[in-house]
């Protein structure tokens, strides 16, 4: 049987709006005690919205640390009490303009679970309304739109390359009939 790793302390070494970097000291079952290195965050959310004739809204945006243009679900961070469906329905508004009549959660998954706590759930927003997107400051997006078999057929070609969009379509398509 695995064994819990018993948590010493948590020391904070850095910490801003979206996530806190953190050190743990623990302790190993064999007695030993080790540093664990790790990024804590609310948590986040991600969206698959599905317009009333059945096409994908996706937003496309320029990522820094990779330098390059990726294709993505709208989302983000989980801000601090909001909870996760409030948080899918801002980010969704604030992204893409869309509001939903309809948003279901649809499964959850951790994006790097040696290096983040983090845990995304991810909704399906159907029954959309079209308004007026509001990003962030820093986001410059583009507002795309897209049959399901143009995201099967990107995420081949790896135009589709973004982690957290390939985990929730995967959730999606595994469960879709549960859905629509």
């Amino acid at each position: 049987m695995l064994k819990k790793l018993e948590n010493i302390d948590s020391i904070v070494k850095f910490k801003n709006p979206w996530w806190t970097y953190k050190i743990d000291n623990y302790k190993m079952p064999n007695g030993k005690t080790s540093e664990y290195h790790y990024v804590s965050t609310f948590g986040s959310t991600f969206i698959i919205p599905i317009t009333n004739d059945n096409k994908f809204v996706l937003v496309a945006q320029y990522r820094y640390l990779n330098e390059k243009v990726s294709l993505e679900f709208p989302g983000g961070g989980q801000k601090e009490n909001i909870c996760p469906v409030e948080n899918a329905i801002i980010e969704l508004k604030e992204e893409t303009g869309y509001t939903s009549n309809k948003i279901s959660e649809i499964g959850v998954f951790n994006p790097y679970n040696g290096v983040t706590n983090e845990i995304c759930k991810i909704f399906l927003a159907t029954d959309l309304v079209k308004g007026e997107s509001n990003p962030e400051e820093s986001e410059q997006i583009e507002i795309i739109e897209l049959s399901e078999n143009e995201i099967d057929n990107m995420i081949k070609s790896n135009e589709i390359w973004d982690g957290m969009t390939l985990a929730a379509w995967s959730i999606f398509k595994s469960k879709k009939s549960e859905f629509l």
